[in-house]
């Protein structure tokens, strides 16, 4: 679950067929009650047509963990924390940073560093869309050491520098105006 979405509909479908909860958070919901294979099953199929999955796997449920940890972190967080990402992930999760990076890279074929990077550079676009913050202030916001080290990376992942690509929304904006 990444979304309040996500959350409203895990919610109705646990509510529909009668489950307690004592808390839906990103990726994790705790049920209160055992529930028969039945239930479970039901839940299962709800939940895939509102586009969720329901994961028994203890693998695939750290995976998601992660993922919603750093989706967490670099999107909805005001400031990222100001320790390594992989004490923040190691504290938060209570695990070796080493196993999650080793399970992480095996099952999704990426790093987890990579991972946070795409997730950074996303946050970038959003940042220079938003047209609030100017280049240094995101760089701080979202803890590079220099703004040249975040126009390096985000050229690196998105072929274009971030100037360039604030360029293109303006030019689209104005071609917007011109309809």
């Amino acid at each position: 679950m990444v979304s309040l979405r996500c959350k409203m509909a895990v919610k109705s479908e646990l509510d529909k067929l009668g489950l307690h909860y004592a808390k839906i958070e990103l990726g994790e919901v705790e049920i209160m009650e055992d529930i028969s294979d039945e239930q479970h099953n039901q839940l299962k199929y709800s939940l895939l047509q509102s586009g969720l999955e329901l994961m028994d796997d203890q693998r695939s449920i750290l995976i998601e963990r992660i993922k919603n940890t750093i989706v967490e972190m670099v999107h909805y967080a005001d400031e990222l924390p100001k320790v390594n990402f992989s004490d923040y992930l190691s504290d938060k999760l209570k695990h070796d940073y080493t196993y999650l990076a080793n399970l992480f890279s095996e099952v999704t074929g990426v790093t987890i560093e990579h991972y946070i990077i795409a997730h950074k550079i996303e946050r970038v676009k959003e940042l220079l869309l938003y047209d609030e913050l100017n280049l240094t202030e995101i760089s701080y916001k979202l803890n590079y050491s220099s703004v040249a080290h975040l126009s390096n990376q985000f050229k690196k992942v998105t072929g274009l520098t971030p100037s360039f690509f604030k360029h293109l929304k303006n030019k689209r904006l104005t071609a917007l105006d011109d309809v």
